[in-house]
C-alpha cells in the first residue's frame, strides 16, 4: 500500500469521525509541515503555534477534502495560507535567516566539500552565500519564494507545487526557474562566475 493509501485511509476513518486517525495524520507531518514554515516563521514558538492552527484548520476542513490531491499537498497549502495571514497579522514578512542548518546542508550537492574546508575564509564565504541565498529568497515575490521553497527544501514534485499554489504546471516551472535565476545573478559576483553560467 502506497502512502497516499494509507493516509487516505486515514484521511476516511477520520472523516467518520476516528480521532485516533487524525493524530497519526499530524504525527506522521507535524515536523515536515513545520520544517516547511520555519522558511516563513523564524520563531520556533511561533512556528509550533502556526502548524497547530493549521492542522486545527485541517481537521474542521476535513469532510470537504475529496482525496483529489494527496493529503500531505492539501495540508501544505492550508499550511502556507495559514502562515502567510498570521504574517500578515502580526505586520511583517518572513525574516531573513542567515545560516542554513545541518539537514539543509546534507541537501547540497557539495555538501560535503562545505564541511570539510574549515579555513576561516572558506567558513565567512559560505556563510556569505548562505546569506547571500537567504537575503535574495526573503526578498523574491511571494509566489516565487514559496515555489523554490517548496521545490528546493521540502523536495516536492512540480505537480504537487502545481497543487498546492493552485496553478499549472508550467508556471510553477516558470516560477522556480526565474527564482533560481534571481539567486544565480545575485551569487555571480561572489562565485566569480560568467553569466553563460548558473552557478
Amino acid at each position: 500500500m502506497s502512502d497516499r493509501e494509507v493516509d487516505q485511509q486515514l484521511v476516511e476513518r477520520a472523516q467518520q469521525g476516528d480521532k485516533r486517525a487524525f493524530e497519526l495524520l499530524v504525527a506522521k507531518y507535524q515536523r515536515k509541515l513545520g520544517r516547511l514554515l520555519s522558511r516563513f516563521i523564524r520563531d520556533p514558538a511561533e512556528v509550533e503555534d502556526v502548524a497547530q492552527e493549521a492542522f486545527i484548520k485541517a481537521y474542521r476542513a476535513l469532510p470537504s477534502f475529496r482525496g483529489e490531491s494527496a493529503f500531505y499537498t492539501w495540508l501544505y497549502r492550508i499550511g502556507i495560507n495559514t502562515a502567510k495571514n498570521y504574517l500578515v497579522a502580526m505586520g511583517r514578512r518572513a525574516p531573513t535567516t542567515t545560516e542554513f542548518d545541518s539537514e539543509e546542508a546534507e541537501g547540497f550537492e557539495d555538501g560535503d566539500q562545505l564541511r570539510d574546508v574549515n579555513t576561516p575564509e572558506a567558513e565567512l564565504m559560505t556563510k556569505e552565500i548562505a546569506t547571500t541565498v537567504n537575503e535574495t529568497m526573503q526578498a523574491l515575490p511571494e509566489e516565487l519564494r514559496t515555489a523554490i521553497t517548496l521545490r528546493e527544501i521540502e523536495g516536492l514534485s512540480y505537480e504537487d507545487i502545481a497543487t498546492i499554489m493552485n496553478c499549472p504546471i508550467g508556471t510553477v516551472r516558470s516560477r522556480i526557474f526565474r527564482a533560481r535565476e534571481t539567486i544565480a545573478e545575485r551569487l555571480r559576483p561572489l562565485l566569480g562566475t560568467s553569466k553563460d553560467k548558473r552557478w
